[in-house]
């Protein structure tokens, strides 16, 4: 069937395989407030694979839900009033849709993906103080070798009354990082992936704090009973939201 698919004309590809999709998937055990879409189970994703962790249908995975039910609950993200958003490696789940929504206010940033819009380095960020009402960064200071420059350059753009979700796995009970820990499968070992130059415990709280941000964190318990939350395949891997703000 994949080798059928593969030789239609593009306007006929998309609908067939979301077709083949919804067969393949039919039912209503698992569901995706993102792309509101329903299915007996979701996928397995990870490099240490889970199980009943990603949308067939628009990629998600568990934070990314957990953020959409976040933003749809606890912001005026998408009240339709004009605000300047800068989203930092925008995933593919969540950038259509808040161009959609947002319109010629919405940015995205990326210091290798040539699809975004700019490239940037999060440490010298090439925009004047406030220039931003929100930043969204998601699963990337763990790859930056100064994090802490970088958090203080979201602070610095960000406006007065402005608000930014800066999120990190947070996989260790103490935040631990050693520069001179070059080798690719050394960090494997010492930060679970290859490319993570330190591994988040809670204390990553408090490098948003030194920054000069308050922050309030919110959990999947906080948006959703129990039962919603297993249809919606949020777990502990959904993390928590770290709201910030520019401390007075």
């Amino acid at each position: 069937m994949r080798n059928v698919i593969s030789i239609l004309p593009e306007w006929l590809e998309k609908p067939l395989k979301h077709f083949v999709k919804t067969v393949y998937y039919f039912g209503n055990a698992r569901f995706c407030p993102i792309c509101e879409n329903s299915s007996r189970r979701l996928l397995q994703a990870g490099s240490v694979p889970r199980q009943d962790a990603q949308c067939p249908y628009c990629g998600s995975l568990e934070r990314h839900r957990f953020l959409w039910l976040y933003l749809t609950q606890r912001t005026s993200f998408f009240d339709g009033q004009e605000k300047r958003v800068l989203h930092i490696a925008p995933e593919p789940c969540f950038e259509s849709r808040f161009r959609k929504r947002l319109g010629k206010n919405y940015l995205t940033a990326d210091l290798l993906n040539p699809h975004a819009m700019v490239k940037m380095d999060v440490t010298d960020i090439q925009y004047p103080d406030q220039s931003f009402d929100v930043i969204y960064c998601s699963h990337v200071l763990e790859h930056v070798q100064d994090d802490r420059k970088a958090i203080r350059e979201f602070h610095r753009v960000l406006k007065a009354d402005g608000w930014a979700i800066l999120l990190v796995p947070v996989t260790v009970e103490k935040t631990a990082e050693d520069p001179t820990l070059t080798d690719p499968k050394k960090r494997l070992h010492t930060f679970g992936q290859e490319d993570h130059l330190r591994a988040y415990g809670p204390d990553y709280v408090d490098r948003l704090r030194e920054a000069g941000f308050d922050v309030k964190t919110t959990e999947v318990t906080d948006l959703v009973e129990k039962p919603d939350a297993i249809r919606m395949g949020l777990t502990d891997e959904s993390g928590e939201v770290y709201c910030c703000t520019r401390r007075v």
